[in-house]
């Protein structure tokens, strides 16, 4: 019975001390092809906002174009914002004409875009514990 006891009370202690986390379900809308690939880019640094490369803590995924979702688990909590880009050609870039995306773009919350990418804040979003989902509309300038 002692040895029971202990190791309810060694996982109680480790269930205290374990921080919540957060899956994260991101839909994409709007996609216009199923060429070439979504690339996706979770940060909670507003400074990497919304290309993440300097960013060692992002979380980044490259996936077929035809993905309309996916899950992101165990994130721990706090504000976030969401970036993808639909890199129809998989160039691994988002190409532009006279500084234009060519390409689909989005972002956390839909915010508004007028030029160039919004702020960190206007897409910000903050995850507790739980599930979430965040809807991302794809957009397409040219």
């Amino acid at each position: 019975m002692p040895v029971r006891a202990a190791a309810l009370a060694a996982v109680a202690w480790t269930l205290l001390g374990a921080s919540p986390s957060s899956d994260l379900d991101i839909e994409l809308s709007n996609l216009r092809s199923a060429k070439g690939l979504v690339r996706l880019c979770l940060t909670a640094d507003p400074d990497n906002f919304p290309n993440c490369t300097d960013d060692r803590n992002a979380l980044t995924r490259s996936l077929p174009a035809g993905t309309r979702s996916v899950r992101l688990a165990s994130l721990s909590p706090g504000g976030y914002a969401v970036a993808v880009i639909h890199d129809e050609n998989a160039n691994a870039k988002l190409d532009t004409f006279a500084g234009i995306p060519k390409e689909g773009f989005g972002f956390s919350r839909n915010p508004p875009v007028r030029f160039g990418a919004p702020r960190f804040a206007a897409a910000r979003f903050r995850l507790d514990g739980g599930a979430q989902t965040q809807q991302v509309r794809m957009r397409y300038i040219l």
